[in-house]
């Protein structure tokens, strides 16, 4: 390992398939070390992860580190948001954890919207209507199916506090992370009475809310990890609020990212509350918001057109005419749960790559749709995008973020932005310094900027219209042979 120019930390991504670490110099953003571990998870009706797995992948991603883990001064830990981990007096998981993509609590959320003033009620209280993703309704699911766990559960936690304790031995989270388990008021910014006692959760049973820029403690379980004694270890946070470090994003600036589903946010000083439950109000890291919209069909709905195609995912070619909604998990935004992919258009001179660009214009629409209602009114809608997630550096998918946007796009050269918004949030208890100013001194947004090119309203058009002719049939709920 060559000289580090100042302290190293560590920042830590524990994410739903893996555990990645990042070893890096607090001063230049340089990562020295990293390591990597997979998880399991269940298949099936629901999708469930066993915690202690989370703590092993851990330790071995750690000590993939090497020397340069047992020089760490400061540890942070951003993890996926609104897992329900439930643990006993001994502090072992009562059975494994509700993850965010399991949706057996969607009646347990329609329940909850009905019995607690309805969707604005939610949204003024907590800045979030919540879905079966919440953490709320992953423990009423929980107190309905599975009783005998909830009395033997003495403490409930997020994925990334159950390891920031078992760091520690203190029971800590975030406001990043507690305002997506629909238990948080966003107004306050405390736990909120009344929906923990219609659930009949007990508050003495969730953690503390450490401020932005609090030491969370120091590390305890020095037997098992790489650290020395006195190595601090920060808040953390979720992982969508962890990457907005990573980028060190100033308030207005919009990010897109592109993974199996789409993901739309942007650093806001305005509380969010959408009624129509679209933008979840999420807080950051730091002491603003983080509103975000998510759509279900990204780049593994477009890579599945390709595939029935037999194309390569970049063999797109352009013509006008045909219309793809690439809606084949549904859609949430627009909101169309019961959707399923539908083409319009299609000629006997259609070829297979305009069929393709279809697809990514089709999915491109709806991205494009959820940023519009993130951004505040006054943000500049003419600055560069920032690009992220698996998709990003695909030339198909700049090149339609940039026809039907108009807008520049920039693609970060940096990667894995949710262990580096941990490291950089490690680094600022070091140096007092704001997370977002430290990633930002590390360049970690630094990347190519492709200049805009005309909005392509024709395209936007045809999509609307085919999207607002054909809506009583993606509304309809169809059952599948």
């Amino acid at each position: 390992m060559s000289a580090a120019e100042g302290p190293l930390v560590v920042g830590v991504d524990t994410s739903t398939q893996s555990t990645k670490v990042l070893v890096v110099d607090a001063s230049t953003g340089r990562v020295v070390a990293s390591g990597q571990t997979p998880h399991t998870v269940s298949t099936g009706a629901g999708r469930e992860s066993d915690p202690r797995q989370w703590w092993d992948a851990l330790r071995e991603a750690l000590h993939q580190c090497g020397d340069a883990a047992r020089e760490a001064a400061a540890v942070s830990i951003g993890g996926q948001q609104h897992g329900l981990v439930t643990l006993d007096a001994q502090g072992d998981p009562v059975r494994p954890a509700l993850l965010w993509n399991d949706v057996r609590s969607a009646p347990q959320a329609r329940r909850l919207i009905d019995e607690l003033g309805g969707p604005k009620a939610w949204a003024e209280r907590t800045g979030t209507v919540p879905g079966p993703s919440i953490t709320v309704t992953k423990w009423a699911w929980l107190a309905k199916n599975e009783p005998d766990a909830v009395r033997a559960t003495t403490a409930v936690r997020l994925p990334h506090d159950y390891l920031t304790e078992r760091l520690t031995g203190e029971a800590t989270t975030d406001r990043g992370d507690a305002s997506g388990t629909g238990w948080w008021a966003s107004g306050t910014e405390t736990y909120d009475g009344e929906v923990l006692a219609h659930i009949g959760l007990d508050p003495a049973l969730l953690p503390r809310v450490v401020r932005p820029g609090e030491v969370a403690g120091t590390v305890h379980a020095r037997d098992e990890l790489p650290f020395s004694r006195g190595t601090l270890v920060a808040a953390g946070t979720g992982d969508n609020a962890a990457a907005a470090l990573g980028l060190g994003l100033r308030p207005g600036t919009a990010v897109l990212s592109l993974g199996t589903s789409g993901t739309v946010y942007a650093v806001s000083t305005r509380r969010p509350a959408d009624p129509t439950g679209t933008v979840a109000g999420f807080a950051d890291a730091r002491g603003d918001w983080l509103p975000l919209a998510c759509t279900l069909n990204c780049t593994l709905a477009v890579d599945r057109v390709a595939a029935l195609l037999g194309l390569d995912r970049e063999a797109v070619e352009p013509g006008a005419g045909v219309t793809l909604l690439p809606y084949l998990d549904g859609e949430r935004t627009p909101d169309l749960p019961h959707a399923s992919g539908l083409l319009h258009g299609l000629r006997h001179d259609t070829t297979g790559g305009q069929l393709l660009q279809a697809a990514y214009d089709g999915a491109v629409h709806s991205l494009l749709g959820a940023l519009d209602l993130v951004l505040d009114a006054d943000a500049d809608r003419s600055a560069p995008l920032l690009l992220i997630g698996g998709g990003a550096r695909g030339a198909a998918w700049q090149q339609t973020v940039r026809r039907l946007s108009g807008r520049p796009v920039q693609v970060p050269e940096a990667r894995e932005l949710v262990a580096l918004g941990a490291a950089a949030q490690a680094a600022g208890l070091l140096t007092g310094e704001d997370p977002a100013a430290v990633a930002r001194r590390w360049g970690t947004a630094h990347g190519p900027v492709l200049d805009a090119v005309e909005r392509d309203e024709k395209t936007l058009a045809r999509i609307a219209g085919v999207l607002s002719d054909a809506a009583p049939l993606l509304e309809r709920e169809s059952n599948r042979n």
